[in-house]
């Protein structure tokens, strides 16, 4: 099977890379994408051949092609948003991994929907900001989704396959969304303000990109997780319990009318999730070594608090609002962790200009996809207005 992944040099498609090599016989990678690191890109069409690559810029592609030209590698070099759909959807490519973190995903996602393909979706951001539009082209279409977010495709395996029926219909009560707690779980609220970039990319159990280590830091990636879920399994928000399990060996559960908890266990590795999505309704081996559950010794629990962490409560909200709330939720959010990320405020102030942005702009019913991003362009302008009010 020929498979296409969207964001090869992060964390999620290096993990994509793993588990294909250890299948040859039933993958080969078609297409990698990247956004600037060219030299990792370049090194991953040394290992793997793809028969595409794609990177953000004609600059970027002129000197990534002219060094597989000299290379010996035949890789052909595409540009932008036009190359990463024309890989998502090329007629022969089976499977499309989507991996890019943030809104960049959205097109290409879509792209590969409409071309009926089987999307592994990494890329949050897709159905947070467009969940009606997009689920509506994934009903339009033959294409498979198949959830890669641990906590998503935890609940995916514990679901029966009817569930598309509606939740209440084969008895689910409410699904259980678990969350690490991230690096701050127990540090004194007081602390949060001054907490460095370095500790808020420092996550307990997982090894992820600094966005979204620092969106598990601030618990606005399980806030996002919320809404992808609702989309994804056509629960209301109040249907969606957030669970705090420090040890990452519960990825979620889903609860029962009759009592029963089914839960998804395993070590906390990306190969898991991608390697049951891959072979879906198969299995293959991951590379990931069995559970230990002697050795994990106990598994606690315990409620997010809000005042630690009120991005959770902002997501939520924007769940319940819907339209284009969520849209604007992720957009200003993307602004307001560069900003901290590049020192410019401070780990509380995210939440801040989040909310300010919600706060100021009315959420519409999202159309089309001119509506979806005429929200995130006007919330990334207030976010950005915000920062240099504040800076001057």
């Amino acid at each position: 099977m020929q498979v296409t992944i969207l964001g090869a040099t992060g964390s999620i498609g290096l993990s994509t890379l793993d588990v294909i090599a250890r299948h040859p016989e039933r993958y080969q990678a078609f297409a990698l994408t990247a956004f600037s690191r060219i030299a990792e890109l370049r090194n991953l069409c040394h290992l793997h051949r793809p028969r595409y690559a794609v990177v953000d810029d004609s600059a970027r592609a002129r000197e990534l092609q002219a060094q597989l030209d000299g290379d010996g590698i035949k890789t052909r070099v595409l540009v932008g948003e036009g190359g990463l759909s024309e890989v998502s959807a090329h007629p022969e490519v089976d499977i499309v991994m989507a991996a890019i973190v943030g809104a960049a995903g959205l097109r290409p996602t879509l792209a590969a929907v409409q071309a009926s393909k089987r999307v592994l979706l990494a890329n949050k951001e897709a159905l947070v900001m467009s969940g009606a539009l997009f689920m509506q082209a994934l009903r339009d279409s033959d294409a498979v989704l198949l959830p890669i977010d641990s906590e998503h495709n935890a609940i995916y395996q514990c679901l029966p396959g009817n569930y598309s029926d509606g939740l209440h219909n084969v008895g689910v009560r409410r699904i259980l969304l678990t969350a690490s707690g991230g690096p701050f779980r127990t540090l004194p609220i007081e602390q949060l303000s001054s907490v460095t970039v370095d500790q808020a990319c420092a996550h307990p159990n997982w090894s992820m990109g600094r966005k979204i280590s620092v969106d598990s830091a601030s618990m606005m990636n399980k806030g996002l997780e919320l809404i992808e879920a609702c989309w994804l399994f056509d629960a209301r928000p109040d249907q969606i319990e957030v669970v705090i399990h420090p040890q990452s060996v519960i990825h979620s559960m889903v609860d029962y009318i009759d009592g029963s908890v089914l839960a998804q266990l395993g070590n906390p590795d990306m190969r898991t999730p991608i390697a049951h999505a891959l072979a879906w309704p198969e299995r293959i081996d991951s590379g990931v070594s069995a559970l230990d559950l002697l050795q994990t010794g106990r598994l606690d629990f315990e409620a997010p608090d809000q005042q630690r962490f009120p991005c959770l409560r902002i997501a939520r909200q924007a769940a319940q609002e819907g339209g284009t709330a969520p849209a604007m939720l992720n957009a200003a959010n993307e602004i307001a962790v560069d900003a901290f990320l590049n020192g410019r405020i401070r780990f509380t102030e995210i939440a801040s200009i989040i909310e300010g942005v919600l706060d100021r702009e009315v959420a519409v019913e999202a159309r089309c996809l001119a509506d979806i991003f005429d929200a995130d362009a006007r919330a990334r302008a207030l976010a950005s207005s915000w920062l240099n009010d504040r800076n001057r």
